[in-house]
């Protein structure tokens, strides 16, 4: 391996180190640094093989991460992941890591913060709904939340 893709390859574990990365992550960053195709091959590989990238653990991680912190739903995530590349194996066994009672909890909670001046509870209603599903809820699930049903 040149110098120069040992330089890369030590800078690259320690951008995995700091946080779960997947393969689009690395590649995108060995781009920005310049890396050529056959030294990213090299690179990416060798971090495959000492663990430092692994698909499935990133996907467990990203799911979890979303849904605690920006309270995304699952639909969100699941499209996140796919613009990422994550194999859909991978994005649906990190979707099932998500817990249904602290899933359903979140967005409860969500729609009891957002505010929506309507005096009509129906439409107040849908706008709720509109509201969860561009968080990437399951409308069918804030239906259920709203009406008191889960």
């Amino acid at each position: 391996m040149s110098p120069e893709s040992s330089f890369l390859l030590e800078k690259a574990r320690k951008y995995c180190s700091y946080q779960e990365r997947c393969m689009f992550d690395i590649k995108t960053k060995l781009q920005e640094w310049k890396a050529t195709e056959k030294t990213l091959g090299q690179i990416i590989h060798q971090l495959e093989k000492e663990d430092y990238i692994n698909e499935e653990r990133y996907a467990i991680a990203f799911a979890l991460g979303k849904m605690r912190n920006n309270k995304w739903g699952k639909n969100k995530i699941f499209y996140a992941l796919v613009q990422k590349g994550v194999p859909e194996l991978y994005i649906q066994m990190g979707l099932n890591e998500i817990d249904d009672e602290e899933y359903q909890g979140i967005l409860r909670q969500l729609l009891a913060h957002k505010k929506i001046d309507d005096d009509n509870e129906y439409r107040r209603n849908n706008k709720l709904v509109k509201y969860a599903v561009q968080k990437g809820y399951q409308a069918s699930l804030a239906w259920k939340i709203i009406r008191g049903e889960l």
